[in-house]
């Protein structure tokens, strides 16, 4: 499943979105000019390794900056263009009504320690793996966390291809985000539980939403202006034309 859209608009300019948007951008293109060598350096300094924080022998002799800067770091790198683009999309669709009811500052705030725990969450199932961690889809799943809690009567239009066919539908953003949780947790779990690594974070994912939902009301603002649901004509109006 992939998100196309959604329907619920935006009352202030997302400027933490473009912000994060751009500096994802800035740092794809410096790794476009990478040698397939510096590539792999630039993953293994910038990512985060897990094998890096649980065996001290690993990599001696490092400062405490080169630990703990890749906590911030590893959500700026991407491995390739469909890892960038689909996450930058989904970060475009999701996080503008997140912010929304945050505001610029405590929005980016968010962000980032939700990027943080999940990362925590994977290298809690993946402690011994040498594989870089990159992407931003970590902090991303918190977004569609409090999404989901913020807008369950909202609408995503969704790309699904069925035996090569695209089809389109739209589906309750309730459905949409609690099926691609459930199946970023069962997934997880079930590599986990084989002892098997690969190419997606799935526990990150699962760690990163749970974070979107348990930390949406220490960084919700109250007087913030958004759209909210109105029980009575069933749609989502603009706070700022309410009683």
């Amino acid at each position: 499943m992939i998100p196309v859209r959604d329907y619920i608009p935006n009352v202030h300019r997302p400027w933490g979105v473009w912000l994060l948007i751009a500096l994802n951008t800035l740092v794809f293109v410096v790794e476009l000019g990478l040698t397939d060598q510096q590539l792999m350096h630039f993953f293994m300094t910038f990512g985060v390794v897990p094998a890096r924080y649980f065996d001290p022998s690993w990599m001696p002799g490092e400062d405490m900056l080169t630990h703990l800067l890749p906590f911030v770091s590893y959500m700026f790198v991407h491995s390739g263009w469909a890892h960038f683009l689909l996450n930058m999309w989904v970060l475009w669709i999701f996080a503008d009504n997140i912010e929304d009811v945050m505001g610029t500052g405590r929005f980016l705030a968010f962000y980032t320690l939700c990027g943080m725990i999940a990362l925590i969450g994977h290298m809690a199932a993946n402690a011994g793996s040498d594989i870089p961690v990159v992407g931003a889809s970590g902090a991303i799943a918190g977004v569609m966390g409090a999404y989901m809690i913020l807008y369950p009567h909202g609408r995503v239009m969704t790309f699904i291809p069925i035996f090569f066919i695209p089809y389109f539908f739209e589906v309750p953003a309730l459905i949409f985000l609690a099926v691609w949780f459930f199946i970023q947790l069962f997934s997880g779990l079930s590599m986990a539980v084989r002892g098997q690594e690969g190419g997606v974070a799935f526990m990150a994912h699962a760690a990163g939403f749970v974070a979107g939902i348990v930390l949406l009301p220490l960084f919700k603002k109250k007087a913030r202006c958004y759209y909210c649901y109105d029980k009575t004509s069933r749609r989502y109006v603009d706070t700022r034309q309410t009683p």
